[in-house]
């Protein structure tokens, strides 16, 4: 929401929106990781607790003091929050901070990551000769991309084990001049394969740029990169990476190295100058010693700064991978710096502007992801039509054709064979093959999980037609939900935990957001994990429960028509899989129709009257 529509509300408007926290005074200051300026805020009241809010940890936001219209804002992010207070990770402190009575916290529209995609945008379209232009013909269709004859996958070092897929893959990237795909359906491994394409393209000393659009894309990155012993550096504020890896975020390596002692002695001195000239107002000096003063602090801080800028060097110079959000990319922080390659994981959830970003000071680009699960995020109505939402790698596959540009995974690891099989034949032209670690396991050779019926099969589809399990739409709300359904989720998920599956083994899922804050509210904070389908890409459970929600008498499915998200939602369960939904509200698609006939051929097709009460 933007900060203006929000300043035209009254603080409690604006704080009932969960764009805004208001009413704030400041309980502690300190200084945090990197240097950067670290404020608690809570409200006046020391036990009142903060409401509800969209403001969560890597947040941006904007703070500014309340009651005052055209006073400064200072950028920064929400660094942590519990109940009571708000921890935000600010570049420099406010003026004063202490003596200013409130504060009010807003979240704000990340400028600097959309700045950073247009100007990739006009450097791109006004690239006249160079590599950006021979990147940009290939990339826009104008000149095919160029492949050297592939290293023989038998001849690639194993480092992890690799399936024949897998090294294929990575054959394949390493051969590319311009661009390649690296295909991962759900479970293949993709993140391990681009991790050790990664690893050794680093080992034949190269330069790479390791990107992906979350934060938590590149730390998975990160992690296995450092576990395969590979020299990586993390940019990007340290409160968005995960705590265990912020040791090698370029911020902490900064602040602790040697060097940094004078650095910081240089600073200090420089605040009791300016803290001495300060002090002139209520003094008169001798003749120019506060111009004298002031200039020497200037002095002391550019030699400080001189300082941070060399360590930075050092440390940038002396990683093999940089690992970064693909909108984190720091232009002053890499200076002029080139690689050799640019690698994007989860390249299918980033919308394309932001892949180009990379491509400014890269020589090659290796794309990963799935295109046959859910596509970026995209809101506005017009730019979805405007194609906003197909993906660099979808865009590039359409344009060439897999053989030509991609390599598929084709070993999963995660899922039973029949939970599998469907997804495997709907998206991936039936090429998907279970490992046989996975390909018969079911809940019941578990450790502790009784053995009978519900645990002994990997599928079920309890089939709510004619029942009256009637759709809804939330109360002050656009989201749909289906309480009878819900109540029939939590039976279901009694059964399990009775057969002795534990919570966290569990998942529910659900396409609607209204209808999993129903769920959330029947099955407890003790209960199963429960998320959107959207929420759950890229995670897996033992067991995942699927609640359709539409049941309707016109067959209308909305956003269920995007056969996506239900190929997300299918292939998250590793051992099973139930699926709760009415067939004459959905089977009138024919995908869906699909769907059902598959799960009566597997013997997995039940109505809800043969449920026991």
């Amino acid at each position: 929401m933007a900060r203006a529509r929000l300043q035209r509300m009254t603080p409690q408007e604006a704080e009932r929106t969960g764009a805004s926290l208001v009413g704030l005074t400041l309980r502690d200051e300190t200084t945090g990781l990197g240097g950067r300026a670290i404020l608690t805020l809570g409200k006046r009241d020391l036990t009142q607790s903060l409401p509800w809010t969209r403001l969560s940890t890597g947040s941006p936001i904007l703070l500014s003091e309340e009651k005052v219209d055209d006073g400064a804002t200072v950028r920064g992010i929400v660094s942590w929050r519990d109940k009571q207070t708000i921890e935000l990770a600010l570049a420099y402190s406010p003026e004063a901070v202490a003596d200013r009575p409130t504060w009010r916290v807003d979240l704000s529209n990340d400028e600097i990551a959309r700045d950073r995609q247009r100007f990739a945008l006009q450097r791109a379209l006004s690239a006249e000769k160079g590599r950006l232009f021979e990147l940009r013909g290939a990339l826009l269709g104008e000149e095919s991309p160029e492949f050297k004859p592939a290293i023989a996958p038998a001849e690639l070092p194993a480092g992890t084990l690799l399936n024949a897929s897998q090294r294929e893959a990575i054959a394949f990237a390493l051969s590319a001049q311009d661009v390649a795909i690296i295909h991962g359906p759900p479970g293949t491994g993709k993140t391990t394969t681009v991790a050790e394409l990664i690893r050794q393209a680093a080992a034949r000393g190269e330069k790479v740029l390791a990107t992906a659009p979350s934060n938590m894309g590149v730390d998975n990155l990160l992690e296995r990169l450092l576990r395969a012993g590979v020299k990586a550096v993390r940019l990007g504020h340290p409160a968005r990476v995960l705590p265990e890896l912020r040791e090698h975020t370029l911020d902490l390596l900064v602040e602790n190295h040697p060097d940094l002692k004078v650095a910081r002695r240089l600073l200090k001195e420089a605040r009791v100058l300016r803290d001495q000239a300060s002090r002139f107002k209520r003094a008169k000096p001798a003749r120019g010693a506060k111009q004298e003063m002031r200039a020497e602090a200037k002095e002391l801080i550019a030699d400080a700064t001189q300082i941070e800028r060399q360590v930075i060097a050092e440390l940038l110079d002396g990683a093999e991978v940089l690992c970064v959000t693909l909108t984190g990319l720091d232009h002053e922080v890499l200076g002029p710096r080139q690689f050799d390659l640019a690698v994007i994981d989860e390249a299918c959830q980033s919308t394309e502007p932001a892949c180009w970003i990379p491509l400014l000071r890269s020589q090659r680009l290796i794309l990963a992801g799935d295109h046959c699960q859910l596509p970026p995020t995209v809101v506005a109505t017009e730019a979805q039509r405007e194609g906003f939402g197909v993906s660099l790698q979808e865009r590039l596959i359409k344009r060439y054709g897999e053989k030509l540009i991609s390599r598929r995974l084709t070993v999963q690891y995660r899922m039973h064979t029949a939970i599998m099989q469907f997804s495997s034949r709907e998206f991936y032209n039936n090429e998907l093959v279970a490992d046989p670690s996975v390909a018969s396991h079911l809940l019941c050779d578990l450790p502790e999980i009784e053995r009978m019926p519900l645990t002994e099969t990997p599928l079920e589809f309890v089939d709510t037609a004619g029942a009256s399990y009637n759709e809804e739409q939330e109360p002050d709300g656009e989201s749909r939900r289906n309480p009878e359904e819900a109540r029939l989720v939590e039976k279901k998920v009694d059964a399990l935990l009775a057969a002795g599956v534990a919570p966290s083994e569990i998942a529910v899922i659900s396409p609607y957001g209204a209808q999993v804050r129903l769920l959330r509210e029947l099955l407890g904070e003790d209960g199963p994990e429960v998320d959107t389908v959207d929420g759950f890409q890229g995670r897996e459970k033992e067991v995942v429960v699927l609640s359709l929600v539409r049941s309707n008498s016109t067959g209308e499915i909305g956003f269920l028509s995007d056969t996506r998200r239900m190929n997300v939602a299918l292939t998250r369960a590793r051992r099973k899989l139930i699926v709760i939904a009415d067939s004459s509200t959905i089977g009138g698609h024919p995908f869906y129709a699909r769907l059902l006939e598959y799960f009566d051929q597997q013997g997995a097709y039940r109505t809800v009257w043969e449920e026991v009460e």
